[in-house]
């Protein structure tokens, strides 16, 4: 989303990446009032293209874990941080520490 703007963004078309369907396309994101579809993850269709099986499915999980308190809409991170290794280190510097003679 480089130098778009708010506008472009909210205009893209957002897509549920929780409920695909059987020949890869996706539902559009949302439901309606009483339906009985699981919480729904929204992502643009843009990022949910390049997004892995398994970044969607990590997204999805951690979505439906936040729930829905209260009846408002709960952000979630697309993607999940990484962790860092033992000793605050990133995993470059513990990786070098171990080839150390």
């Amino acid at each position: 989303m480089a130098k778009k703007g708010l506008r472009a963004w909210v205009k893209e078309k957002w897509v549920d990446i929780g409920a695909p369907k059987k020949d890869g396309k996706y539902q559009p994101c949302g439901r309606s009032k009483g339906s009985k579809r699981k919480y729904p993850k929204c992502v643009p269709l843009a990022k949910a293209t390049r997004m892995t099986k398994s970044q969607k499915a990590s997204a999805v999980r951690r979505k439906r874990a936040a729930g829905n308190p209260g009846g408002k809409p709960t952000n979630v991170a697309t993607f999940a941080k990484r962790k860092k290794a033992a000793n605050g280190g990133s995993m470059s510097n513990y990786r070098k520490h171990l080839r150390k003679p």
